[in-house]
């Protein structure tokens, strides 16, 4: 699966550097970023991590991206985390779990959520562990009919990390999100949208398709609008109403600095399609 019309990149390039592992290419205004290890079902090493993490934060700060795809080739969108490549240290001592899995897993997850642009998750494959958590993550999220989504870790006699305890119960409730982590059973695709933690899924053919029309029409939108959407949709699950009313005033205050609310509002009058630019 080619993250892009313009992505000619060898996906097989032996010297194994991140940035073949982990492809990209900005197609207007959309920066897509490919999972590239379909031999190992995307399972995410260190060096990926580090680089996908490097190109959100690099999105969030270009005014010419305005949308994020994460995908992946192959037939598993990812199969979860390789700690093989991660920097080697000594003996492990109290705290260095929870220090790797906080300077890692979770750093990656918050890249997702923290990104100034919409980001969707084009699932083509299996999502297990990270991999799961890594598109529900995201904004929006569209999968392949052959998609399959595995809370993996109770089949390893692992906690769920990478925030999935956080992030499942606040998509689809506590007693799914326990059904889905006590049993670690794989989770179809159309079942996943059923219980709202995809938003579609479409034959695996269409998938690129979709997910390039769905960005294409968040990068023609009013970025910084929808950042601030973003912002207050997250926050607002960890808020009461009086905070959340507050943010929603201050950032309503904030956007209409920007030009694009100022044509909204301007086209709304004149009856006419807008044309934002992004700022």
């Amino acid at each position: 699966m080619p993250s892009s019309p313009e992505d000619t990149t060898d996906h097989h390039d032996p010297s194994g550097s991140p940035e073949s592992l982990i492809l990209h290419a900005t197609d207007n205004g959309v920066s897509w970023i490919t999972l590239n290890r379909p031999e190992a079902m995307n399972a995410v090493t260190w060096d990926q991590r580090e680089r996908v993490i490097a190109l959100l934060a690099e999105a969030s700060a270009d005014p010419g991206v305005r949308a994020v795809v994460l995908t992946a080739t192959g037939r598993g969108f990812c199969a979860g985390a390789d700690l093989r490549g991660a920097p080697v240290t000594g003996d492990r001592v109290p705290g260095d779990v929870a220090r790797t899995i906080r300077l890692g897993a979770q750093r990656l997850i918050a890249a997702v959520l923290d990104c100034e642009k919409p980001v969707i998750a084009a699932v083509n494959g299996t999502a297990a562990g990270i991999g799961a958590h890594l598109a529900f993550a995201c904004d929006l999220v569209l999968a392949a009919e052959s998609a399959r989504f595995i809370e993996v870790f109770v089949r390893r006699g692992l906690v769920p990390d990478g925030g999935g305890a956080y992030l499942l119960p606040r998509l689809i409730g506590p007693q799914r999100a326990k059904e889905l982590m006590f049993f670690g059973d794989a989770l179809p695709a159309r079942d996943a949208e059923r219980l709202g933690l995809v938003n579609r899924t479409v034959p695996d053919e269409e998938l690129v398709a979709t997910a390039r029309a769905w960005a294409q029409r968040l990068a023609e939108g009013p970025t910084r609008s929808i950042a601030l959407t973003k912002q207050l949709v997250n926050a607002s699950l960890d808020s009461d109403r009086a905070t959340a009313f507050a943010a929603e005033a201050m950032a309503q205050e904030i956007n209409m600095t920007t030009q694009d609310a100022n044509e909204g509002v301007a086209s709304f009058v004149e009856r006419r399609a807008p044309k934002y630019r992004g700022i």
